[in-house]
């Protein structure tokens, strides 16, 4: 049964596979959805919006997925706020949101993993083992679930798009997964919900992601091909900044991820850095 707990009339908040299911069998089409882990920011509210304006029926699952988590106490310390993540989807004219527990996206006995191959073992893959298979099980459970025309995700997390794309790709599932350009404070840095994490001397410092990567474009721009030439000034813009910890900083191609010596078509330059307790990534594109 759908239960109404949104400060806005037409908001329906779900909580079982049955319940979304019933909803969605007479919401008008196409469907868009904006799968969350909740805590939403600028950036999801611009998913949202978006979905809201080119599609008829708006859905966002808020669920913070453990099988994505390498670390209990990550997981453990992840914001959440459901009261004011449903207020926000309201706001942005979201018609559905499904919020279930663990045990209705895993029940008990649940033992499948969707795990995607070259796209998702550099970079994040490599420095979170077993984050990808998560994030595509839960994705794919969502896909089949809510059955959208088209789904929604930053640019901010550009592996998890190209990860997510094939495995949709590779298991026939016909949802459009669409990127939405990463939305950034007004000092450069990235929306994300671990930003929250940060104590004021580093949020001072993580613009240097930014920075950083701009560098990058700018030599790029001036004709550099070298990758290497393009690590080397991301290093050096990072090394000026003593709170940033760089784990990866990487020129690869937009496709397979693979690393680069020349560039020589659509490059992704990306990056992850810790400050303090708090890892973040970002990346440009260069095409």
């Amino acid at each position: 049964m759908v239960t109404r707990e949104s400060p806005a009339a037409h908001l329906q908040i779900v909580r079982t596979r049955e319940a979304l299911r019933e909803a969605l069998a007479r919401a008008p089409r196409p469907v868009g959805l904006v799968p969350t882990m909740g805590w939403l920011h600028a950036g999801h509210r611009a998913l949202i919006a978006r979905a809201h304006a080119e599609t008829a029926t708006t859905v966002v699952s808020i669920f913070v997925n453990p099988r994505q988590f390498g670390d209990p106490a990550d997981l453990a310390k992840y914001p959440r706020n459901e009261a004011r993540d449903v207020a926000i989807c309201a706001e942005e004219g979201a018609d559905l949101v499904f919020a279930p527990s663990v045990e209705e996206v895993y029940p008990p006995g649940f033992d499948t993993s969707v795990r995607v191959g070259e796209v998702a073992q550099p970079l994040e893959g490599a420095a979170r083992p077993g984050h990808f298979d998560g994030v595509a099980t839960v994705v794919a459970i969502l896909f089949d679930l809510v059955g959208a025309e088209r789904a929604y995700f930053g640019q901010k997390d550009a592996q998890q798009l190209l990860v997510i794309r094939q495995m949709a790709r590779d298991l026939a599932i016909p949802t459009e997964v669409i990127a939405h350009p990463t939305v950034r404070e007004p000092d450069g840095l990235a929306m994300s919900s671990r930003n929250v994490h940060l104590s004021p001397a580093e949020r001072a410092a993580a613009p240097a992601i930014r920075r950083a990567l701009l560098a990058a474009r700018e030599c790029w721009q001036n004709g550099e091909r070298s990758a290497d030439i393009l690590r080397d000034r991301m290093r050096a813009e990072l090394s000026e900044e003593p709170l940033a910890e760089p784990d990866y900083v990487s020129v690869a191609d937009a496709t397979t991820l693979r690393e680069l010596k020349t560039i020589d078509g659509p490059t992704l330059v990306s990056m992850a850095v810790r400050f303090g307790a708090t890892r973040l990534i970002d990346n440009e594109l260069l095409d």
